[in-house]
This record gives C-alpha cells, sequence and structure tokens, in this order.
C-alpha cells in the first residue's frame, strides 16, 4: 500500500499548509503566525487597520482627529433597524431555574449565588431602593427577596428608640403619603412567622432568618429573644450561660439559680447571699430549683468523683480527665481548696494537696523535703533509708519498677532516664553515689547510670592525649 501523508489544514491567507507550531485558530481557520491578523471576509487587518474601514463611525466612536471620519455607515443600516441592532430576546428558562427576578437563564460568567439561588449580575440588586449588591451587605428577606442592610431594617428589623444610629433611626414608619410611594406594609415582628416546632427560636417558636440568627449550643435563637430567662439582660457568647433546664442565663442569675451556695462561694460583702429565704422557702417558691446540684445523678462513672452528682459547665473543675464540682475539689485529707497548680492526682483515684500527698505517698526519712516533712503517718517510726538500694516498701511489677531498687515509683519523686523510671534517692552515680539530674547524667551499657568521671573512667577512651592531668595517664 503505497503511502499517503497526512494533509496539513492551509492558511486562508497564503494557501501553503499550516503547521502545529506556527499556526493560529480563528475564525474555524488556521492561520501562519505571520499572517494571522484582524480578519474580515477571510481578510486580515491590524486592529487600527479594522476599525477604521469596518468599525462604527461619527462622533464619539474612536479617539483624536483621525477618527471623525465622514463615512456614513451605510454598510451596517438595514430596514426598520435605525442604524442600531436589536437585542435578541432573552431566552427564558424553566420556571424555578432561572433567574428569580427576570427568568432568564443564567450563566457561569455572570452568576451571583444568594441562598443557593442564582442571579444575573445586573439583577443582583435590593428589592427596594435597586441598589448593586454583593455578598457583604446582601439581606435574604422573608418574602424570599433580595434587600440591602439598610431597606432589610427598615422593612423587617425592629423599630422603635434604642435601635439604630442617629437622630434618622427614631422611625416608626408613620408616614401617611399615599399613592404609589405609600409605605408597603412590613412584618416587624419576625416571631409570627411559625417555625416547625423544634426548629425555630427556642424562647417564641418564630422562623430565625440569618441576619438576626444568635447560636447557643447548637440552637438558633433571634437577637432579641436571646436575653437571660430571669433578669432579661441581654446576653452574648461570653456570659450566657445554658442551664440545665435548656434555657439561657446570665452568669449571675445562673449562679443564683443552679450554683452553689454558702460561704465562700462568691466575693465581697454580699457573697453570703441566700436571696433572704431559707432553702425550703426557695423550694417551696421554686420548685424545680435544685440548691444542692449533687442531687442530680449522673450515669456510672460520668458525675462527680466525689459525690457522683452531674457536674455543670459553670461549676465545673478537670484533674486528670475527670470533671468535679467547685466544692468537692479540696484535698481529700485536710480539706483545703484546690486548683490546678497545687492538686496533686493520688493513686487512690484521689486529689490531695502537695503537703498531703507527700505525707501518704512520697519518701520519707533524712534528706527527703524539709523540716515539716519529717514526719510518720502512723504510730510506728517512718523508715529511714540510709541505703542507696533501700530493701523495704511494696514491690512493683517486672520492669515497673525503680531500674535500681525494684520498688514501685510514684509521680513526686520519679526520675526518667532512657525510658526507665527511678527514686529520687536511687537517682545517683553507680560508683560514687553523687547525686544526678539531667545535666550530668551518662547511661553506661550495663543499664546503670553514672556521673562524668565514673563514667570516662569505666568506658571511656584511655591512654596518652584521652583526659586531663597526670592521673589520667593509665594504661588499664
Amino acid at each position: 500500500m503505497p503511502f499517503k501523508p497526512a494533509e496539513n489544514p492551509k492558511c486562508p491567507k497564503c494557501g501553503k499548509s499550516v503547521y502545529a507550531a506556527e499556526e493560529r485558530v480563528a475564525g474555524g481557520n488556521k492561520w501562519h503566525k505571520q499572517c494571522f491578523k484582524c480578519e474580515h471576509e477571510n481578510e486580515l487587518y491590524c486592529k487600527n487597520c479594522h476599525g477604521r474601514k469596518y468599525g462604527p463611525k461619527g462622533y464619539g466612536f474612536g479617539g483624536g482627529a483621525g477618527c471623525l471620519s465622514m463615512d456614513t455607515g451605510a454598510q451596517f443600516q438595514g430596514e426598520g433597524t435605525n442604524g442600531h441592532f436589536e437585542p435578541k430576546p432573552m431566552s427564558k428558562a424553566p420556571e424555578g431555574e432561572g433567574c428569580p427576578r427576570c427568568g432568564g437563564y443564567v450563566y457561569m460568567a455572570e452568576q451571583m449565588l444568594a441562598r443557593g439561588r442564582a442571579y444575573h449580575k445586573g439583577c443582583f440588586k435590593c428589592g427596594e431602593c435597586k441598589k448593586g449588591l454583593d455578598s457583604v451587605n446582601c439581606c435574604e428577606g422573608p418574602d424570599r427577596n433580595i434587600y440591602c442592610k439598610v431597606c432589610y431594617g427598615k422593612k423587617f428589623g425592629p423599630k422603635g428608640y434604642g435601635y439604630g444610629q442617629g437622630g434618622g433611626a427614631l422611625q416608626c414608619d408613620s408616614t401617611t403619603i399615599e399613592g404609589e410611594f405609600a409605605p408597603k406594609p412590613s412584618a416587624v415582628d419576625t416571631t409570627v412567622i411559625k417555625a416547625t416546632p423544634g426548629q425555630g427560636c427556642p424562647r417564641c417558636g418564630g422562623v430565625v432568618f440569618a441576619a438576626e440568627q444568635v447560636l447557643s449550643k447548637g440552637r438558633e435563637w433571634h437577637r432579641k429573644c436571646y436575653k437571660c430567662r430571669d433578669c432579661s439582660k441581654t446576653l452574648d457568647s461570653i456570659i450566657a450561660c445554658d442551664g440545665p433546664d435548656r434555657d439561657v442565663y446570665c452568669k449571675t442569675c445562673y449562679g443564683k439559680k443552679w450554683g452553689p451556695h454558702g460561704y465562700g462561694f462568691a466575693c465581697g460583702s454580699g457573697f453570703l447571699q441566700t436571696d433572704c429565704m431559707t432553702e425550703d422557702q426557695l423550694a417551696s417558691q421554686k420548685p424545680m430549683v435544685t440548691i444542692d446540684t449533687t442531687v442530680i445523678k449522673a450515669p456510672e462513672g460520668q458525675g462527680c468523683p466525689r459525690c457522683g452528682g452531674m457536674v455543670f459547665a459553670a461549676e465545673q473543675q478537670l484533674a486528670k480527665g475527670t470533671m468535679w464540682h467547685k466544692k468537692c475539689f479540696n484535698c481529700n485529707e485536710c480539706h483545703r481548696p484546690l486548683d490546678s497548680m497545687i492538686a496533686c492526682d493520688g493513686p487512690d483515684r484521689e486529689i490531695h494537696c502537695r503537703a498531703c500527698y507527700g505525707k501518704l505517698f512520697g519518701p520519707k526519712g533524712f534528706g527527703f523535703g524539709h523540716t515539716p516533712t519529717l514526719v510518720s503517718t502512723d504510730a510506728q517510726a517512718a523508715p529511714v533509708h540510709t541505703d542507696a538500694k533501700p530493701a523495704n516498701g511494696p514491690k512493683a511489677k517486672d520492669g515497673k519498677g525503680c531500674t535500681r531498687c525494684g520498688y514501685a515509683v510514684y509521680e513526686a519523686e520519679k526520675m526518667l532516664s532512657k525510658n526507665r523510671i527511678w527514686h529520687k534517692r536511687c537517682f545517683s552515680c553507680f560508683e560514687c553515689h553523687k547525686s544526678l539530674d539531667s545535666t550530668n547524667l551518662n547511661d553506661g551499657p550495663n543499664g546503670e547510670i553514672y556521673c562524668r568521671g565514673c563514667y570516662g573512667r569505666n568506658y571511656g577512651p584511655r591512654g596518652v592525649g584521652f583526659g586531663m592531668g597526670a592521673g589520667t595517664l593509665t594504661m588499664a
């Protein structure tokens, strides 16, 4: 079969073949790079020449003296056109799929979105004042139209004293203009528009729109409904407290209603507050109020470790992943109130102050602590550890105790070395028994720890040049 070379497209200007490395595409034809200029009826021109020969003529078309041509533009005249091209009628989209304002198809290059609906850029204007909108100042009204912020506030926002700034804000739409410019009726009270049960504002049950939305614990509130249940103080995300009755309170009312009462819970002269009533009187007038929060029992393993009651956010204290009541967060021995700086978690799953933790679980005897720590917790004398390897106390499981003595190591006396744990009293040089720390510690190949001097004598290089002083020239 004879070889037939591939046919290459021809340049409309010169008629020669056009290859991929030099082609320019225009009007469905391929041109050489050097032949590619403004095209008209398969002829190419530069931009200026094309405009002078075929562009519109007359005042306003062009720049400079050379553009004031006397060409009448007869080539563009048509019957009934008056020299202008009539715009093509817009193609209408199916109902509900096009621009909500004009109903035409919306293409990507001119698309503006508002609440999942696509508008033409030219149609994306305020429904009242026709001001152009963008994503910053666009507000969607309950009538499914879009407005600027000013018109939305006038039409749907609250009115009266305190809503707005300046003298013009005291408006009540009380104008009596009649005719087509008369004010349109507006839904001032948005709570009238009722929502599906469980989906509206928790206080009034009305639909919550984006411009007036306030969030609290995954629920949407009207801005004007987001107030303290008791004192009606306006709230924000800083001072709002969620009560166990699924309502919102300010911090003061939450503390009065749900927080602990009595001596020590507050500050200032007014802290001994019982609202001038006994607990029985409070319970009789407010039967749903539980003064002692420990009465509200939590599921097994989820409440306060000391009393077992439910722990709410306003009284929560954390220790080792467990939540405590503020009044329960005290030393199990001396009942001193604790905080995150002085609380110690004991092996008995209780919390202690530092002094009581040292007495109960810390090492005892000469050299451990200051003078007040030389105490005995029972009638017998506390054991005094004078040996580097003590031989009493609870033994730990294999590999989990002190590397040197094998006894259990608690947090208050733990020292770390190469993923191994030691007692503070055992953390000394294996040879000279000098106390060590992380700056002078050396791990030996035999699993023991040494000071730098003993490590060098046992495992360091020897001979001329290794060491300092006459004593280093050893050949051992």
